[in-house]
């Protein structure tokens, strides 16, 4: 079967960043999307894996834009340490919302140095501001079951799944 609209695709994949080849992420286990605009994975990558069948290998390099976004400054922010748990450590995360921000969308914020006074959070994608190739094998494609199109997503075997 190749990969078509309303179709489950499933893939193992790592990404690279394109300036360096650092790989940045691994996934042996394949991890499973529904193909058709339903953003379970970056567009250019689904339109690159259009018509694809299992074992079909595909590389797409992603400009920040494409793939987590470009850093944003004003989303580093330093907080009072009293805010904070006492055990606070690196690479903690807490989610809130951007200051001076009368969204109510929160994002996810890691801490990037503790002070005696301040601790400094940052709520950019760790892989902001990178150009990454996003490098796959597709493991598998199948068509997607009425309720998986119905709710925009793949629903794991036995249909368990959070909404």
């Amino acid at each position: 079967m190749k990969i078509a609209k309303n179709a489950v695709v499933s893939l193992r994949y790592d990404l690279t960043d394109a300036d360096t080849g650092e790989q940045l992420e691994q996934v042996e286990d394949p991890i499973s999307y529904l193909h058709g605009g339903y953003d379970g994975i970056f567009p250019l990558v689904e339109e690159a894996l259009h018509g694809k069948a299992t074992g079909d290998s595909v590389s797409v390099t992603l400009q920040p834009d494409d793939a987590f976004g470009e850093y944003e400054h004003e989303l580093v922010e330093v907080e009072a340490r009293s805010s904070f748990p006492e055990d606070i450590t690196l690479g903690m995360q807490f989610e809130g919302a951007p200051e001076e921000s009368d969204d109510e969308d929160f994002i996810l914020y890691t801490v990037i140095e503790v002070g005696d006074d301040e601790v400094t959070v940052d709520g950019n994608h760790p892989l902001a501001g990178k150009t990454v190739t996003f490098n796959c094998t597709v493991t598998g494609v199948r068509e997607a079951t009425e309720e998986e199109v119905e709710h925009g997503h793949v629903h794991d075997e036995g249909d368990v799944h959070l909404h």
